[in-house]
Parts: C-alpha cells; structure tokens; sequence
C-alpha cells in the first residue's frame, strides 16, 4: 500500500510538472481502485453496484480539475480517497433511499394500466363545430393540419399569442364538452 501510494505520489507531481504520460499512468493506476471502492461503497449502502462507473467518472472529473488544489509535499492518496469518498456520498444522496425490486418477478400479479377513455374522431369533429369560428380555425390548423404557430398566426392575421390563447381557449372547451359525454 505504502509503495502504490508512493508510486501514485510520484506520477502526481510529474503529472503538475506538465508530464502528460505521467497524468496518463497515474490515470489508469487509480481507476481499478476507484472502481472497487465505488463498488464497495454502493454494495455496503444497500444499493445496485451498476452506478459505479458513472462515481468513477466524477472522481477522476473532479481530480482533473482540482489537481492544483493538491499539495505537493503530501501523499497522494488521502486527497485523491477524500474526494472518492465525497462523490460517493453525493451518488449516494442524489439516488435516495431506494428498494430494487426485479418487476419481472412480479409481471403475472402485477394489473395492467387500464386503457386511456378515447373519444371517437367524429365526437370530437361534432364538438369541434360548437367552438367558436376563431377556435375551430385555430384548432384545424394546428391539430389537424399540423401547422405551427407562425404558420397559423400569419394564415388568421393573427399575433403569435393571440393564436396560443385561441389554441388554448378551444382545447380547454373542447376537453370539458368531451369529459361532459
């Protein structure tokens, strides 16, 4: 342990120093470790260890830049364990407390959704014409006939907003008569 933390040590300072195959040999020195600490630290929380590469990319992400925060007379390790064991805890907060449960297992006994109530297309044209003429137009053209905004703001010389509002006044209409039937 004590010469790994030397020899890690050692390619850290070349590393500051500007030796890029340095950074690079320290790099892939540290990832293993880091790997098999995340993993580690996942299992003994109780959680799924297949988060433990994205830990392992924040890790080295925030030694690449907090490298210059390192000192140079002290070991490596300690700082480079210091800041696995804080994105660990991040991973750690930022997942929850969560209970994994293999759906699969339960598939059989488990009831489907039920199906979505769906109007018929000639109920929604027949409501369609109780709307005001404004509405109606607005609804056409950009339900229907899949125009944009623009398109039915410049077609009903109207202002972009005047056409959301219409779009929106119509839908809501148009929903609450649907939901009445």
């Amino acid at each position: 342990m004590r010469e790994r933390d030397d020899e890690w040590t050692g390619l850290m300072r070349s590393a500051i120093a500007g030796d890029s195959a340095a950074y690079h040999r320290l790099l892939k020195a540290v990832t293993p470790v880091l790997r098999a600490a995340a993993r580690r630290g996942l299992a003994r929380a109780g959680q799924p260890v297949d988060q433990s590469e994205d830990i392992v990319q924040d890790i080295l992400l925030a030694v690449h830049l907090k490298r210059h925060t390192w000192d140079v007379t002290a070991p490596f390790a300690p700082w480079l364990f210091a800041i696995a064991r804080n994105k660990l805890i991040d991973a750690l907060r930022r997942r929850g407390r969560r209970i994994f449960v293999d759906i699969d297992d339960f598939a059989e006994t488990l009831p489907g959704e039920a199906p979505a109530e769906t109007a018929s297309a000639s109920e929604v044209a027949a409501q369609l014409q109780t709307l005001p003429a404004r509405q109606r137009d607005v609804l056409q053209s950009i339900a229907v006939d899949s125009a944009s905004i623009k398109d039915t703001a410049a077609k009903f010389s109207m202002t972009e907003g005047a056409v959301r509002v219409a779009l929106h006044r119509g839908l809501t209409s148009l929903t609450a008569k649907l939901r009445e039937q």
